[in-house]
């Protein structure tokens, strides 16, 4: 293992001088140019969860898409295809996923910030959308579009995240029921895959790459740029909260909501586990809730809060959105006279997770290691995930926030490589999904680093739970150790992403941390069949998505085949005699 790292080590330290060096003494048909490496810095083994540290051998701060191509093209075409690249936006990732030990990262926000807004009616254009740079963040374009009396239609909570990262995992909010994940929400991409081809990809353009890079986990390519669906945005919000004691009326409430998408702009909710979690989420909400001495009644109850918005009218006309609000909150079951609302500027609530970033800041809280678990839970199963939860977490010392929100699944495109869950009781009829958000801090005063390793063991515990049958949840922002959990994650669609993996990262460079390579290798060796056929004939081989092992494609194609096969799978098939 020690001899496989200094190995490892040597090969980028001459990948380093063959890419920088101005001699150009390793000779090639292509211009690298001088490529700018650094050594490390300080945030190339750093994420938001602060709990893996693995350092990389070198760091690539590109200014363009051609410097990240060069690499990749590099790596592919020389001995050091065993090197991985993995590209870092605003490290907000949570298992090292941005992290690529002995390897290099691409850091992303070194690419010049670019964003251009282009307005329905201007030249061909057929509705309002921004072509923007991978590495910029997500509040930068938010602040450039207002300008224009634009935003784009579905968010994060946080908004100080890169584009390229939240659209190579999905990127979802309280909008999401109304227009689809950020993911459902782009027109076009610019991606660099795994064979360093910058291709330029959309629904009618190179679509299967399109679709693969969208949720993708970076696993096909890196994207370099986006084009952004926009619509008008309103100038103010009105911004409510109500509270529950009752967790089946919370639950039908928010999907009532959602079902009023002609009324309701936004969806979200809650789970109040004990003082301290009340007055996490009211850090950010500009009024004071009287609340607060109902929870101090001592009652051991665990208290929901739904959290809604309803965008002003383009005419500003308060009457109508005070309609709206009487309507909507007519129909809801919160415990009365528990509910709250504020008016405030779209920009405002958009970057509302900024005040509380801003609180724990201030108190030395936001710097700490985050064992954060996302999940997708079916209907079906979201009682029962409850259930789980307030069996392995202490309501009274849990520190952080524990979302619950409804989405439609009809909003979600299946070609993508986003995961939902299946409801086990209605298969592809039940349209609800629940997003769940377990975003538990570890405060170093109060956490050891044997309390945080429990924390994630109890992670480990939830998510082998919630994602059997019983349940039937699925991880967002997944995280596995091994091929055999992420063939689980993606059931039915595991043969589609080996296929395009095998096609466009056939070495398998991108995103190292997810899982093992040579797992993954080893799948796609047993997933090639090659067919006899005229088309065969005229192109070598071709693919189908049938599980063979290789000595069957061998009886099958002949000796022949060895070539073309490990350019698919990117290993030596002879080993696997």
């Amino acid at each position: 293992m020690e001899f496989a790292l200094v190995c490892t080590r040597i090969s980028i330290l001459v990948l380093l001088l063959a890419l920088s060096s101005p001699c150009k003494f390793i000779q090639s048909p292509m211009d690298f140019g001088p490529l700018k490496f650094l050594q490390s810095t300080s945030s190339a083994s750093l994420d938001f969860g602060k709990i893996f540290f693995n350092s990389p051998s070198a760091v690539l701060r590109p200014q363009s898409p051609k410097e990240i191509s060069q690499l990749l093209n590099f790596l592919g075409a020389s001995s050091f295809n065993k090197v991985t690249v993995a590209a870092r936006g605003a490290g907000h990732s949570i298992h090292g996923q941005a992290q690529a030990l002995n390897g290099l990262v691409v850091e992303m926000e070194s690419l010049p910030n670019s964003i251009k807004i282009h307005k329905n009616g201007d030249g061909e254009s057929k509705c309002s959308y921004a072509d923007v740079s991978g590495g910029t963040f997500w509040v930068e374009l938010l602040r450039e579009t207002l300008k224009e009396g634009l935003a784009p239609r579905s968010w994060t909570d946080y908004l100080y995240l890169s584009v390229g990262g939240t659209l190579s995992n999905g990127g979802i909010s309280g909008q999401t029921f109304k227009y689809g994940p950020q993911i459902s929400n782009v027109l076009q991409l610019e991606v660099v895959t795994g064979k360093g081809e910058i291709v330029t990809c959309s629904p009618t353009q190179s679509s299967e790459l399109f679709y693969a890079a969208l949720g993708g986990l970076g696993q096909f390519g890196i994207i370099t740029s986006a084009r952004i669906l926009l619509q008008d945005a309103p100038q103010k919000v009105k911004w409510i909260r109500a509270f529950y004691d009752d967790f089946q009326m919370f639950m039908e409430d928010q999907q009532l909501l959602i079902s009023m998408a002609d009324k309701v702009d936004y969806v979200e909710g809650f789970m109040i586990l004990n003082e301290q979690s009340l007055h996490s989420f009211f850090s950010s909400f500009p009024s004071n809730p009287d609340f607060m001495p109902h929870l101090h009644s001592g009652s051991p109850a665990i208290y929901y809060c739904i959290e809604f918005a309803v965008h002003y009218p383009f005419d500003d006309d308060e009457s109508k959105i005070d309609d709206v609000f009487e309507v909507v909150t007519r129909k809801l079951r919160f415990m009365r006279p528990f509910i709250y609302s504020v008016e405030v500027s779209y920009f405002d609530f958009l970057n509302r997770v900024r005040m509380e970033e801003m609180s724990l800041r201030s108190r030395g809280l936001w710097d700490v290691s985050h064992p954060w678990l996302n999940m997708f839970v079916p209907r079906s199963g979201i009682t029962q995930l409850r259930d789980l939860l307030l069996e392995n977490i202490s309501p009274s010392t849990f520190e952080g926030p524990i979302l619950i929100y409804p989405i439609l699944k009809d909003k979600w495109n299946a070609n993508m490589s986003a995961m939902l869950p299946e409801d086990s009781t209605s298969p592809g009829k039940e349209k609800v999904v629940f997003v769940v958000g377990i975003l538990q801090s570890a405060n170093p005063n109060t956490c050891s680093t044997k309390c945080l390793k429990g924390l994630l063991h109890q992670n480990r515990l939830i998510v082998e739970a919630a994602t059997n049958p019983r349940i039937g949840a699925k991880q967002y922002l997944p995280h596995y150790s091994h091929q055999g959990l992420w063939s689980e994650h993606f059931g039915g669609r595991w043969n589609r992403f080996l296929a395009r993996k095998s096609k466009f990262d056939p070495l398998h460079i991108l995103a190292p941390d997810r899982w093992n390579r040579r797992e993954i290798a080893a799948a796609c060796r047993r997933l090639i069949v090659v067919q006899k056929s005229q088309d065969a004939q005229s192109d070598g081989i071709s693919a189908a998505i049938t599980p063979l092992p290789v000595a069957g494609l061998l009886a099958v194609a002949g000796e022949e085949a060895l070539p073309a096969l490990r350019d698919a799978c990117a290993v030596d098939v002879e080993e696997e005699f």
